[in-house]
């Protein structure tokens, strides 16, 4: 019990600095992501390396979920908990790709600076290249395998019962339309940072931000699957020695 409660715990807290983090980092990047000249201005070059650094701790905490829970969910199903885990795991990678596309940004603009005479108009396309590769990145990572792990967690935690139904029920909904969403920005029916697409994020956020306070404030609930019976009814005599 004490081993599972600090799972719970530590799971908690790693959904909760992802948020964090990645809101942090998205709002760091501001400059580099809204200004299509960013590469020949004048810059704010700390800035995105603070947004940088969110994001490192994010893609660190995205596999920390996925590490940490595996040993509790593979006891309910241990293909889908590999799946999970491995879905964490291409979200972060996909981060890390984003991270690296927008720090060569900040490369391409010093190179600029300390040179004389460049290419503007060729260091401009190069720059709004490396952003589109930041935002298919964010789409791909942040959305569609974060939507894809979302769907699998859920199902697993509504299956074990390690957790509220509403809050199982929250994160199978929230990961169904982040993927829609996802599919509708690769569409061209909106952008990713717009109104709908803000909207349709609502309900992976509140599933996420709900299970990491469940679990730091609750843990998780009484299962067979940790060795204890639900509430209510009494654990075997062999259990009690």
């Amino acid at each position: 019990m004490l081993s599972a409660r600090r799972t719970a715990v530590v799971a908690g807290v790693l959904f909760l600095v992802t948020e964090v983090a990645a809101i942090g980092g998205l709002a760091l990047y501001g400059p580099v992501l809204r200004d299509a000249d960013y590469v020949v201005g004048s810059g704010a070059d700390t800035r995105v390396f603070l947004g940088a650094l969110f994001e490192m701790v994010l893609a660190a905490a995205v596999v920390g979920t996925g590490v940490v829970l595996y040993p509790v969910l593979k006891k309910r199903d241990e293909g889908a908990a590999l799946g999970y885990a491995c879905a964490r795991l291409l979200e972060a990678a996909a981060i890390v790709v984003g991270i690296i596309s927008v720090l060569s940004v900040v490369t391409l603009r010093r190179d600029f600076a300390g040179a004389a005479g460049g290419d503007a108009a060729s260091l401009v396309t190069a720059g709004r290249t490396l952003v589109a590769v930041h935002d298919w990145t964010f789409l791909l990572g942040p959305n569609f395998a974060l939507g894809a792990n979302s769907l699998i967690l859920a199902w697993l935690m509504h299956r074990s019962g390690l957790v509220p139904r509403f809050i199982a029920v929250l994160g199978l909904v929230g990961g169904a339309l982040i993927c829609v969403s996802a599919t509708a920005v690769m569409f061209g029916l909106y952008e990713q940072l717009s109104v709908p697409g803000s909207v349709a994020a609502i309900p992976v956020f509140a599933w996420e931000v709900s299970l990491a306070v469940w679990l730091i404030a609750k843990g998780f609930k009484p299962s067979p699957l940790l060795g204890t019976p639900p509430r209510g009814e009494e654990p075997p005599q062999s259990a009690l020695g």
